[in-house]
């Protein structure tokens, strides 16, 4: 389940392992884990941090978290309501509470802490900037909102854009993630196949400029750099 090759100089590679938010993401020097859930512990190996976005069942498992954080040895960052549930169980320095706002540093690897659309304790979302500033940008469930408009400005490479399996949620409004934050890839996920097949043809009507990568399950993905910036 680990990504073992390393992504060239400008890319990053991911991998989505569940049909919600399960992302686990490889730069050239760490690997980040987002939402990890329905997915066996010990197939996770050379985690550097796990992020949690939100409490929820199909977001946070806290056992699967807790044993990836015994094998790996590893950071779990998490929004207040998630880290209420951790805090038992993962060793305090090794757990960070966060909050919209902030920003956390993981190697040479920028991870910033948005505002997420979504009902739930303490939602978050997470903008991840690599070595070699490839930026991507986890949405876990969350639906559109107005300030993401602002967050265009950061030119995203990979934006992880919601299109189902979470109330609210549709093609529709992926698609609107997707116009608000211009990405040069738009990645439906938290997806069935059909809602995800509908995203990318509402996308090419709307958003023809941005391209549109339907991952499928288990598939290793490399996404480099755009070339505008």
């Amino acid at each position: 389940m680990s990504i073992n090759k390393t992504p060239q100089g400008g890319t990053v590679l991911f991998r989505w392992f569940n049909q919600y938010s399960g992302i686990l993401l490889k730069t050239p020097s760490k690997m980040l884990v987002f939402d990890p859930v329905d997915i066996k512990a010990k197939t996770l190996q050379n985690i550097d941090a796990v992020l949690i976005s939100h409490e929820h069942y199909d977001h946070l498992d806290p056992f699967i978290v807790t044993e990836i954080q015994k094998e790996n040895n590893c950071l779990v960052i998490a929004d207040w309501a998630s880290t209420r549930k951790l805090q038992n169980s993962i060793p305090k320095n090794k757990l960070i509470m966060t909050n919209q706002g902030d920003t956390h540093r993981i190697g040479e690897v920028t991870v910033k802490v948005e505002k997420a659309n979504h009902h739930a304790g303490s939602p978050v979302t997470y903008a991840v900037t690599s070595e070699d500033k490839v930026k991507v940008y986890h949405t876990a469930d969350s639906l559109p909102f107005p300030e993401m408009e602002k967050m265009a400005s950061e030119k995203f490479d990979v934006v992880f854009c919601t299109v189902g399996v979470a109330p609210g949620s549709t093609p529709e409004t992926g698609v609107e993630i997707a116009r608000l934050l211009q990405p040069y890839i738009a990645v439906p996920y938290h997806a069935n196949t059909q809602s995800q097949k509908d995203f990318a043809t509402l996308l090419k009507k709307r958003l023809p400029k941005t391209a549109c990568l339907i991952p499928e399950q288990n598939k290793i993905y490399q996404v480099a750099k755009r070339k505008d910036v």
